[in-house]
């Protein structure tokens, strides 16, 4: 059962790919190929010499874009169908489509939304190359720190629900989540290395279009896994047994 729930997620995240490429390729690279003008804009201004294109931009925006967002799309599906498999019957009493749904947006805020609020996406020409490494170790701590905290607020709520009701304690356990997050957010270091010059209307597209790729990314599995998982498991009358 549980193999079967991967493949249809891995499924999931294939469709899902296919509508991020799309909306990728229509809505970001306009703004990469705007980034990359200023960052060429800028070195030329410079008397930096043009560093030799080792893969042209063409296929950049077609193939690359195309195999790195399928390959991360498929890749995200499996693991989303993995939690599925362990939290629905478990941690979850909602329909297949309903449990689905929830660890969609819940993968979403946490993976995607809250680190966004510290360490939004930059297009080229913006950050310093010399805190590449810095910047990204940040952006993946701020990543953990959220789900891991995200799991505990869950394990928070379902220990409170015992005494105080399901409502009162998925409450509480949100509000914690959120202060500890604040606490988190404002103790991490700030990167700014936006140049004074940079266009604010691309770097905000730029943003915007980033997000909206993951929005689409986690709703389609929220949406797409859901009806998938709730055939297979109406077929075989639920998942639980399976696991055991």
């Amino acid at each position: 059962m549980v193999g079967n729930l991967l493949l249809r997620g891995m499924l999931a995240g294939l469709i899902a790919g296919i509508l991020v490429f799309a909306f990728a390729h229509t809505f970001g690279e306009p703004q990469v190929d705007a980034a990359i003008a200023f960052e060429e804009a800028s070195a030329q201004a410079a008397g930096e010499a043009a560093e030799p294109e080792i893969v042209s931009r063409a296929t950049q925006a077609g193939l690359g874009l195309f195999t790195g967002v399928m390959a991360y799309s498929i890749a995200v599906g499996g693991l989303f169908s993995l939690a599925f498999a362990f939290v629905h019957g478990r941690l979850s009493s909602l329909s297949p489509r309903g449990t689905s749904a929830v660890i969609a947006i819940a993968a979403f805020v946490a993976i995607v939304l809250v680190p966004a609020i510290k360490y939004p996406a930059t297009p080229p020409a913006v950050g310093n190359p010399d805190t590449i490494g810095v910047r990204t170790e940040l952006f993946f701590l701020m990543i953990v720190v959220s789900l891991a905290s995200l799991i505990a607020a869950v394990v928070l709520s379902r220990r409170l629900a015992e005494r105080f009701g399901v409502w009162n304690g998925a409450i509480v356990a949100g509000i914690a989540y959120l202060v500890f997050i604040g606490a988190v957010l404002y103790l991490l270091p700030p990167i700014n290395e936006v140049p004074e010059n940079f266009s604010a209307v691309v770097l905000w597209r730029f943003r915007t279009t980033s997000l909206g790729m993951h929005a689409i990314l986690w709703a389609t599995l929220g949406l797409v896994f859901g009806i998938l998982a709730e055939k297979r498991l109406a077929v075989k009358g639920g998942l639980r047994p399976a696991l055991r």
